[in-house]
């Protein structure tokens, strides 16, 4: 794919740029996450969880492994990618099997499979902010029923 007069990155670029986010998020407690966000986002990274609130690079590190610690098999796929400009969107789904306590759901032996939207904006070769929307309300629904 090249460039379009619309795109100033091509979709193969674009899963350059994330790749090692997406690369945190698989089985985390076994990475070093902080690392691996180093190399995806800038050093003033925001990650919006809100249309106002977010957490810095670090702060998200943290987060991440958090999640590994709950769900060790984590696994995040990047099911599609789409750009416009400098954003790109990325289309992923993300399954584990909590074996702690995960977003207020004890432990049932039961797995998760669920959807995310990311909208990131690019600056200079890395991320410079998300938007991100997960589906956890479906996701600890599977791990309940």
């Amino acid at each position: 794919m090249t460039k379009s007069d619309e795109s100033f990155m091509t979709i193969e670029e674009a899963r350059r740029i994330s790749a090692p986010l997406y690369e945190a998020l698989n089985k985390p407690r076994e990475k070093n996450v902080a690392e691996l966000l180093a190399q995806a986002c800038n050093d003033d990274y925001h990650s919006y969880h809100t249309n106002q609130d977010f957490l810095t690079r670090d702060q998200l590190a943290a987060v991440f492994k958090d999640m590994g610690e709950s769900v060790p098999d984590l696994a995040w796929e990047v099911v599609d990618i789409h750009v416009v400009g400098d954003m790109m969107i990325v289309r992923g789904e993300a399954t584990g099997t909590p074996i702690k306590e995960f977003w207020g759901a004890a432990p049932t032996g039961k797995s998760f499979g669920t959807m995310a939207i990311d909208v990131f904006t690019v600056r200079d070769g890395r991320l410079a902010k998300g938007y991100h929307v997960e589906n956890w309300a479906t996701a600890i629904q599977q791990l309940k029923s």
